[in-house]
């Protein structure tokens, strides 16, 4: 497969399960259901593999994915579900590859099929989802059988949509689905019963946040651009009558145009929603900003540097405009990371990365600097149905 395949983000995976599932191609879905010690993806990370074609997406650092592209054939001819578990912790090359990962990566290769339709379905709709997939069990359930969970819309419980699944694995699945997509985590769940165990894998696939950018000059888009990369949905508004075609931007998901003092009524903002004012305007940023942080927007960067921003305060407060600590706490200026370049693209890559730890709520430091493991975890393997009774 060829880098460009292997390092599309998620949206891209996405985007070409919906493209082959409206088309007539036959296709493996590749997950990553289960990881003990290191490895470089977390369990969740998927990968495509339509008929006689390269596969799209990563589930391991390349290492691989090769591998996986032969065992998607096997499943293809088969149509049956397989599971393959990858040991490498040995001291010994693995495939004479060296890969050096020092983990165990299991992977579910399944035909994709219109059972996964809601999936794609709900992250086109902006909607967060739990896809549960049997992955070991009898009876009742069997491996490759599906049920989706989904935020009820009253209070914190689930909604389960199944076929045939017991409403006592159902209730035992519940509480760690719910912490698992509350934390935007995937991991494998094993069920006692009193028929055998079932070992469910609960993904969590949440809508990709929106990171919006206010202005119309060169620097724009390299903002687009990161950000795209990483997995956010781009809209860039621009102002004062200035060029908002698709062609300008040709990486944002939307462009348009209003005036800074109608921000409010022309976009709806929520939790997942991320701001970055660049118009270089200062009387556009002032309203811009005063807007946003009338919204729920967590973050909101403002290019420009740290004397600009206490000049707006100043002009706020002649008019009787006071920030709040929770207001200021909101606003990031000057927006991005200390990285040290100063090139556009690493510009864009400070703001993107900041943007990032703020919605994932990290404080942005070294890795070497950070005891136990890279990723959190949400520990839920095993459970109980009998105590559901």
């Amino acid at each position: 497969m060829t880098t460009d395949d292997w390092s599309v983000p998620e949206t891209k995976v996405l985007k070409t399960i919906s493209e082959i599932l409206d088309g007539d191609q036959r296709a493996v879905l590749a997950t990553v259901v289960a990881v003990e010690g290191s490895a470089y993806r977390r369990p969740g990370a998927k990968m495509i593999v339509a008929d006689e074609s390269d596969g799209v997406g990563s589930i391991t650092a390349g290492c691989l994915e090769d591998e996986v592209l032969a065992l998607a054939d096997q499943v293809l001819s088969d149509g049956v579900p397989r599971i393959e578990r990858f040991d490498l912790t040995g001291d010994d090359d693995v495939w004479g590859l060296g890969v050096g990962c020092n983990g165990v990566i299991d992977i579910l290769l399944e035909p994709l099929d219109a059972s996964y339709r809601p999936v794609v379905d709900a992250y086109e709709n902006g909607n967060d989802m739990a896809v549960l997939t049997v992955l070991d069990g009898d009876g009742d359930v069997t491996r490759g059988n599906r049920a989706f969970a989904f935020p009820s819309g009253d209070g914190d419980d689930l909604a389960f949509d199944t076929t045939g699944w017991p409403d006592s694995l159902l209730s035992a699945l519940s509480d760690p689905t719910e912490r698992l997509l509350a934390s935007d985590a995937s991991d494998s769940v094993t069920v006692d019963r009193e028929d055998g165990a079932v070992e469910v894998f609960v993904d969590s696939v949440t809508a990709p946040p929106e990171l919006v950018v206010f202005g119309s000059g060169h620097d724009v888009a390299p903002v687009t651009e990161m950000a795209k990369r990483v997995d956010f949905r781009v809209t860039v508004v621009t102002f004062r009558g200035a060029t908002a075609g698709a062609d300008r931007f040709p990486e944002a998901d939307r462009v348009l145009s209003t005036s800074p003092a109608t921000v409010g009524e022309a976009l709806s903002f929520d939790a997942d929603t991320y701001a970055v004012v660049m118009t270089h305007n200062f009387v556009d940023d002032r309203l811009a900003l005063d807007e946003l942080l009338s919204t729920p927007v967590e973050y909101v960067g403002l290019l420009g540097p740290r004397e600009r921003f206490e000049e707006m305060r100043d002009d706020f407060a002649e008019e009787g405009r006071t920030f709040s600590d929770d207001e200021l706490d909101r606003i990031y200026t000057p927006a991005g990371l200390n990285l040290g370049g100063g090139t556009p693209f690493h510009i864009a890559q400070s703001i993107v990365a900041e943007a990032t730890a703020v919605h994932h709520d990290r404080e942005p430091r070294h890795l070497k600097d950070r005891s136990g493991p890279i990723h959190d975890r949400v520990e839920v393997s095993s459970v109980d149905d009998n105590t559901m009774r």
